[in-house]
């Protein structure tokens, strides 16, 4: 399938004209968000111990996350299929590296390029449920990152206050202009790098449930008052 919409000049066409367009859009959606944001002082605390994080959140909130986290060298799995392609041109854009694979298709050697990638210096980011799904079902992937690199996982989960929910298996967020987004970090997870599949098991189930709860932390900053002007 890769081969296929590679080789036809009308598909290459297609993902230059979607990128071309999809950037400016989101670029121009982030720059009207207002920000509420907790926790991020864990992804201060990795980098100043001298590691970078496996960054771990949920399908749904790729266009949040991508904005937000904007030009910091993330590298991340994008699909060698036609729509990982024009979404890879617009990630790239916006200053991620790409490691090119899913779950599904070429996935572990995306997954040792990630590895190489973070071992150069360079964070990761890892939709946990992706790139398929079941939505909000955490897939080993990045419990496994995290083992083989010694780097920890961070979870993080962003909130909408007003937001267009797609229909898609993941039930994709886009923030609506002029929305607040909070964004709750929470705190590191580690892994073990001779972790057995029971301990990679329950590190995944951890991160799963970390992110429940940073859900509702999100939920509560979006609830949080205003501060009064002085």
């Amino acid at each position: 399938m890769v081969r296929e919409w590679r080789a036809s000049r009308s598909k290459r066409v297609q993902a230059a004209a979607i990128a071309g367009l999809g950037y400016p859009i989101i670029a121009a959606l982030g720059g009207t968000l207002r920000w509420r944001v907790s926790g991020l002082q864990h992804l201060d605390a990795i980098r100043a111990a001298g590691h970078q994080p496996v960054m771990a959140f949920w399908h749904g909130r790729i266009l949040p996350a991508t904005y937000y986290f904007r030009r910091r060298g993330i590298v991340v799995i994008t699909s060698e299929n036609f729509d990982g392609e024009w979404i890879a041109r617009i990630i790239e854009r916006f200053g991620y590296g790409t490691a090119r694979g899913s779950t599904s298709s070429g996935g572990k050697r995306a997954l040792l390029q990630l590895v190489r990638e973070m071992k150069a210096g360079h964070p990761a980011g890892f939709t946990l449920d992706g790139p398929r799904g079941p939505a909000r079902v955490a897939q080993p992937g990045a419990v496994w990152l995290a083992m083989a690199t010694g780097n920890p996982l961070l979870p993080f989960h962003l909130e909408a206050s007003s937001a267009w929910t797609a229909r898609s298996w993941d039930r994709t967020q886009i923030p609506k202009p002029f929305s607040t987004v909070a964004l709750a970090v929470g705190a590191p997870i580690e892994v073990p790098s001779d972790a057995s599949d029971a301990v990679i098991e329950a590190k995944r189930m951890e991160v799963e449930e970390a992110l429940l709860s940073l859900e509702s932390r999100a939920m509560g900053l979006l609830a949080e008052p205003l501060n009064p002007k002085p």
